[in-house]
């Protein structure tokens, strides 16, 4: 079995759930082999070269995989999803993201992740936070990954609400290595984690349909133009 892993810190409490659980040691170090930004690990989902992964929202629609109801959710903003208005650039690690710029019409430079975190830490004012504009026009959260699988079906669903259900307490020193290899002080991170949940029940689910009904408008369109202007 093998998971592909994001390395973020929205995921920091899965991967200490990981160390601390009792999975075999062999499959705790294929995560750390098939360590990517989401978007390659969107890819290596689809060509069944890891079994499961959290990926991207707009990539857990494919009828290649099986989502769960654990994701990384923003009930309201975010800080590690953002733009900088003015020329438009989208961010080739996160599909999710850049479909969300679209979605709302904003234009500007997508940033995620880490990076994303620092720079709005840094400068908040330089920075639009794409979940907050989403819960402003929505009262929604935002649902920017889900749990998939491809393989090992009953194993992961098992690991999924293990996950969910334990309450996780990141330890001192994982703070302060994250703090050190990010630049981003250890209170930025625990208050930046209070942002992210992982459950995607009821409200969740409604939020996740109307961003991909929302998203195949757009594609739609988009295609429909395309044709008529040839």
């Amino acid at each position: 079995m093998v998971f592909g892993k994001i390395d973020y810190i929205n995921l920091l409490p899965f991967h200490v759930f990981l160390k601390k659980s009792s999975l075999p040691n062999a499959f705790k170090r294929s995560c750390e082999h098939q360590k990517d930004v989401p978007s390659v690990i969107n890819r290596k989902l689809r060509k069944r070269k890891v079994d499961a992964a959290f990926i991207s929202s707009i990539e857990s629609k494919r009828k290649t995989v099986t989502p769960l109801n654990v994701g990384i959710v923003a009930q309201k903003n975010v800080k590690s999803v953002i733009i900088s208005q003015g020329m438009c650039k989208t961010d080739p690690a996160s599909a999710t993201s850049n479909m969300l710029c679209r979605v709302l019409g904003l234009e500007g430079e997508v940033f995620i992740g880490d990076r994303a975190l620092k720079l709005y830490l840094q400068n908040p004012t330089a920075y639009v936070d794409l979940a907050e504009v989403w819960h402003t026009r929505t009262h929604l959260p935002f649902v920017f990954a889900r749990f998939c699988v491809n393989r090992h079906q009953t194993f992961y669903k098992k690991l999924a609400k293990r996950f969910i259900k334990a309450p996780i307490k990141i330890p001192r020193y994982v703070l302060e290595t994250y703090a050190s290899e990010r630049a981003i002080s250890a209170r930025d991170i625990r208050e930046y984690l209070k942002l992210i949940s992982y459950t995607i029940a009821t409200k969740e689910q409604k939020a996740l349909s109307l961003f991909l009904k929302k998203s195949r408008f757009l594609d739609t369109h988009f295609v429909s133009k395309e044709s008529h202007a040839d």
